[in-house]
């Protein structure tokens, strides 16, 4: 990145990630080129961490903010939307200090849609207790055992 993008992505020695985002969701040939670097290598690291868990392991979670846009839905064993409102998202954005939220929603699939392809659907648009209750009621569902009823 640093060769292609010079020393404006570099912060403290770090990527600058809103420098990135700066540049990538300005320019859909900028945002091309970092996803053909990036996607294979997210897809190789999930592939290399699923082999290297313990035997035993019940439930494991993988986060993929473009899991339908890039295809990778197959190589899980079943697919979680987290959904909410706009007008939420965008206030919880804004307190995470993200920027760009209209940029980098108008790269996913809207999320009516992601909704119906997954397997499963959890509604983010109440409190943190809420969201709880329905990640453990997932999780649970989840470890039951194969052929058990869901």
């Amino acid at each position: 990145m640093l060769e292609r993008w010079g020393e404006e992505v570099v912060a403290a020695g770090t990527v600058d990630r809103g420098q990135v985002g700066a540049i990538v969701f300005d320019s859909t040939e900028e945002l091309a080129w970092l996803e053909s670097l990036l996607h294979p290598l997210v897809g190789e690291r999930v592939g290399e961490w699923r082999t290297a868990l313990e035997p035993g392991v019940e439930l494991a979670v993988v986060e993929v903010p473009l899991l339908f846009e890039t295809s990778m839905e197959d190589a899980f064993d079943a697919t979680v939307a987290v959904v909410a409102d706009d007008e939420t998202r965008a206030a919880r954005a804004g307190l995470r200090g993200t920027e760009m939220l209209e940029a980098r929603t108008g790269r996913q699939l809207p999320q009516i849609e992601k909704a119906s392809r997954a397997d499963y659907v959890i509604a983010n648009d109440g409190s943190l207790e809420e969201l709880e209750r329905q990640v453990s009621a997932l999780m649970e569902l989840l470890r039951r055992p194969p052929g058990a009823p869901r």
